[in-house]
């Protein structure tokens, strides 16, 4: 087994020699958002790394630190490849729902299309609170999970092929659009086209404040540099905080 192969399985808690089958996604998707933060952390401190495989190993399974969605995606897509499946990666443009528009940093979102007895599944680790948790398929049929129902829709708009539409579960009654996206793949270059914009724009929503998230048995965990937010079943506790709280927070809930 190789390094990248070892090292995942021991981040997520999943058997080192088990043999894994598409059947064995769900649980390994939700092991990864509960095991691996979605965090800015390096962009704020401004010690990001060109985009490699090599790097996201060291960071995030040697230094057991999260990421965004261009380091956490390229991460699952190697662990798939390596695990026999036939998978690529691709980008997309998040649906901004305060400003009820697409993103201004254009098409920013990592994402993994997988392909899987002549079905596409998207799959995506590096969306925040918003993971589906399971493969979606392109069929339209809608997937639930622990976080909600998801779906993929055909889009006209945008010069998109599809469109991924979710229901979180105890937030949304309606279905709400979550990115539009390709299904071209994309390569290195761009994971760093990707990373210098989120980086560097003055529109990224993640070059302000420090964020990490992540998910729990029962629902999910969110520090930012003024608050702590868990969600238990639905329950919402949210408290201000400080700088000093940051921190002993930070590494008690993100080993950080």
């Amino acid at each position: 087994m190789n390094e990248l192969n070892e090292l995942f399985r021991k981040r997520i808690g999943f058997p080192e020699n088990a043999k894994i089958t598409f059947r064995d996604l769900d649980e390994i998707l939700e092991k990864t958002a509960k095991a691996i933060p979605f965090e800015n952390l390096c962009i704020i401190d401004n010690k990001t790394l060109e985009i490699s495989k090599e790097n996201l190993i060291s960071k995030m399974l040697i230094s057991k630190q999260g990421g965004l969605c261009y380091e956490l995606n390229p991460l699952f897509y190697f662990f798939l490849i390596e695990n026999d499946f036939h998978a690529k990666l691709v980008k997309g443009i998040v649906y901004d729902h305060a400003a009820k528009d697409w993103s201004r940093t254009g098409n920013t979102h990592a994402a993994i299309l997988l392909m899987e007895n002549e079905q596409t599944y998207l799959i995506d680790t590096g969306f925040g609170g918003n993971l589906p948790l399971k493969p979606v398929p392109f069929n339209g049929e809608i997937i639930s999970s622990k976080n909600g129902q998801f779906r993929i829709m055909k889009t006209p708009d945008l010069q998109k092929d599809y469109c991924l539409e979710m229901k979180l579960k105890y937030k949304d009654k309606e279905w709400k659009k979550g990115y539009a996206f390709d299904s071209e793949s994309i390569y290195m270059t761009e994971l760093n086209k990707i990373q210098e914009i989120i980086r560097d724009s003055a529109e990224s929503t993640f070059n302000k404040n420090r964020l990490l998230t992540r998910f729990t048995e029962n629902g999910n965990i969110t520090l930012t540099d003024t608050s702590f937010t868990q969600s238990v079943n639905g329950e919402v506790k949210k408290e201000s905080i400080d700088k000093a709280s940051f921190e002993s927070l930070a590494e008690k809930y993100f080993n950080m």
